[in-house]
């Protein structure tokens, strides 16, 4: 069963029919950017407090009006950093979304542009990092620390919001489940979901389809478990967020072996949009953790 709104779930758990309609989904997206934030900023309180990252310098008039930097602790930041991100990497995976899917965008633009659902994850993720650069280049702090601290953060907060395309049935299913290889002791709805009444308005029948948010939600934490156990490590700045890469990557190419997107054709390379930036962000990030295995000084 899916609830698009929290009124479908308030219904469906006390009978009580009551104008909310709060999308499910942006609820989720909400909760995964403040226990994202809440995340970036322990690690960077704990950065600041170490000595391996300094203050942020904010814009803001003085007593006498004039314009003058001032130096804070970049924790203090973080919410104005999640905000732009968020708005930018809802732009980005909309944007990737609709290039995922430009044959229906051509015949139909606006089912694309205004629609509640559809939302390309690696969009997100290219622009909410360019947004955030943007951010720390204007904040002037020093980027690598700053993707270190970003990156448990990031990686639990897709985790939550992969719990909002699942409550809200949003499209990003598997494909049909085969039940013969379903082992006994798993429960049918761990194996197979018909997500009735999806915010897509899809019918799915029996048995039903892999309901890969879950396991993207469980993935992810095991991420950023990883993740926040190697925070303290020696090596060079830049080095946790390399390993996200990699963590990212994996766990993308591995989920697209059982999930629902179009092949593309690209110089005769036939994969999903999604599978592509995968391995893109797997050679990256093994490059990354390759060159900037070194203790620090």
């Amino acid at each position: 069963m899916s609830y698009p709104f929290l009124s479908d779930l308030v219904c469906d758990m006390t009978g009580l029919d009551l104008p909310l309609p709060m999308p499910m989904f942006g609820l989720f997206v909400a909760l995964a950017v403040v226990v994202a934030a809440y995340f970036m900023k322990r690690e960077l309180r704990r950065m600041y407090e170490a000595g391996i990252i300094g203050p942020a310098r904010v814009r803001e008039k003085n007593e006498q009006g004039v314009v003058v930097d001032k130096a804070i602790p970049p924790q203090d930041v973080v919410s104005d950093f999640a905000m732009v991100v968020l708005f930018a990497g809802i732009l980005g995976a909309r944007i990737f979304h609709i290039l995922e899917h430009s044959d229906q965008f051509l015949l139909d633009p606006g089912s694309l542009i205004f629609s509640r659902s559809g939302l390309s994850i690696f969009g997100g993720l290219i622009f909410g990092t360019l947004a955030g650069i943007y951010c720390v280049r204007r904040w002037k702090l020093p980027v690598r620390p700053l993707l270190d601290a970003t990156a448990p953060a990031m990686m639990i907060g897709y985790g939550v919001g992969r719990i909002g395309c699942q409550v809200a049935g949003d499209g990003d299913w598997g494909i049909a489940a085969n039940m013969a290889l379903k082992p006994a002791w798993l429960p049918h709805w761990l194996w197979a979901q018909t997500y009735d009444h999806n915010i897509v308005g899809e019918i799915i029948y029996l048995p039903g389809v892999y309901p890969t948010p879950m396991y993207e939600t469980a993935m992810a934490l095991v991420c950023f478990g990883v993740l926040w156990a190697l925070r303290r490590h020696p090596f060079q700045l830049g080095w946790l967020f390399s390993v996200y890469l990699v963590l990212a990557g994996v766990e993308r190419l591995l989920i697209e072996q059982i999930r629902v997107n179009p092949v593309l054709d690209v110089f005769g390379v036939m994969a999903t949009q999604a599978q592509m930036i995968a391995v893109t962000l797997i050679v990256l990030g093994v490059i990354g953790t390759v060159a900037l295995a070194r203790k620090r000084r």
